[in-house]
């Protein structure tokens, strides 16, 4: 045996062309943008791309390094807009000024306590009950004790909405709130999937797709927490608002913001995926089966990766919602906030976080700037055809022109999957001899 041979078989280097072209082209791309559009327009479509690409590297991590196809990402991104709004919303006087948050801490105290008598009633078995009895006893104290406190938190949830409109928030500083935001969709995250990693990709799909439609349905209906569909708006910003300094500098201001927290995270997630952690973490996604003999403990690991995406989900959801200035749950769609990011990572190409934010920039381009583009192009065959054949002018050009956004992104996730099945910059594969 030659012992003298390297573990790592390198492939050799070589320029980066494919690289340097595509973001060539993204370049001229956003400055194309820049000078049709404005820079106020421009820098606004940037800082939203930017909270994107955050979302896509959480994606990008669980699906290309893991093989979890998550389906809800719409889910942890509401969860960090809504840490953004209630953290950082000014105090609510009407509600801490009454007696009802000492209400509202008894309610949700009794909450605690439940959950704990139920989760004892779940180890009976362990003094002598039987199996079936104790699962009979759970189930029967749950459903009572679900109904005693779903009537007093019902209770003092009216009185919040009727007093005081909502609970209001904290006051606290911006980045806070984006800190608990991320915490928040990692704790979520966690319990999800202790129940549902064990699931196969299509059910764990159908699951997380499931879950993040009943966090926002949560949400929505909560008004005492987040006021509904009544929204609430103004955000605050971690930088000067526009009304302080303009609004193309308080957006390249945010925009820097959100730079600084990408090259952060890229350069975390880099370390990690060359590190010996990220080689596990792959060789669990190719052969779960090898990965298991070695030892490795594969629900852990899988657990600890979808929990990382979740976290920078509900950190770009946190920093969106605060750029946005408005926290509206019923503006969450899956469109938007599920199948957008998906489009980015196959995009780029997953397990390439270089791939990922060249995705990013790329699809929320395309994804912004197809509406104007065929609101131009249809104004021009109505001009052409008034003035040719006598065609009545239409009414709804604008609805028309968005709905080719979808059009536009449906053709382009086609021919990817088409011509480039892994991704315009798809993942580089160290072999190992």
């Amino acid at each position: 045996m030659d012992k003298t041979r390297p573990d790592t078989v390198a492939a050799p280097r070589r320029f980066p062309l494919r690289e340097v072209v595509l973001f060539a082209a993204l370049l001229l791309a956003v400055l194309g943008v820049y000078a049709v559009m404005g820079a106020a327009y421009s820098t606004r479509m940037l800082v939203e791309a930017a909270c994107y690409a955050i979302l896509a590297l959480g994606l990008t991590i669980q699906w290309g390094y893991a093989g979890q196809f998550n389906a809800g990402v719409m889910g942890f991104v509401a969860l960090g807009g809504f840490c953004a709004m209630t953290f950082s919303v000014p105090v609510n006087e009407a509600f801490w000024g009454s007696e009802l948050p000492g209400e509202l801490g008894r309610v949700l105290l009794t909450m605690v306590a439940a959950a704990l008598v139920v989760f004892g009633a779940t180890r009976l078995d362990r003094l002598g009950v039987p199996k079936a009895l104790r699962t009979l006893i759970a189930v029967v104290l749950a459903m009572v004790l679900y109904l005693v406190v779903i009537n007093a938190l019902r209770d003092v949830t009216d009185q919040i909405e009727a007093r005081a409109g909502f609970i209001g928030g904290l006051g606290l500083p911006v980045g806070v709130g984006w800190i608990v935001g991320g915490a928040l969709a990692g704790g979520v995250g966690y319990f999800i999937g202790r129940v549902c990693l064990g699931l196969r990709s299509d059910y764990l799909a159908i699951a997380t797709l499931g879950i993040a439609e009943i966090i926002k349905a949560f949400l929505k209906n909560s008004d005492w927490l987040t006021r509904g569909t009544a929204t609430v708006s103004p955000l605050p910003w971690p930088v000067p608002a526009p009304a302080e300094v303009g609004f193309t500098l308080a957006r390249a201001l945010y925009l820097s913001v959100t730079a600084v927290m990408i090259a952060v995270i890229f350069f975390l997630l880099t370390r990690a995926y060359y590190a010996p952690w990220g080689r596990m973490i792959r060789a669990i996604r190719d052969n779960e089966v090898s990965a298991a003999a070695m030892g490795k403990d594969i629900n852990r690991r899988r657990l600890e990766i979808f929990v990382l995406g979740c976290i920078l989900m509900g950190i770009g959801g946190a920093a969106l919602a605060s750029f946005n200035s408005l926290f509206d749950p019923q503006g969450y769609l899956p469109l938007n906030h599920t199948f957008l990011v998906l489009v980015m990572v196959i995009l780029g190409g997953p397990g390439n976080n270089l791939g990922t934010l060249f995705g990013a920039v790329t699809v929320y381009i395309i994804w912004i700037m197809s509406g104007p583009i065929a609101l131009y192009l249809m104004e021009l065959a109505v001009t052409l055809g008034q003035a040719s054949f006598g065609w009545e002018a239409p009414t709804n050009l604008d609805s028309r022109a968005l709905q080719a956004r979808v059009f536009v992104i449906g053709l382009l996730i086609t021919l990817v999957l088409r011509f480039a099945p892994k991704g315009l910059l798809p993942e580089k594969v160290i072999h190992h001899g």
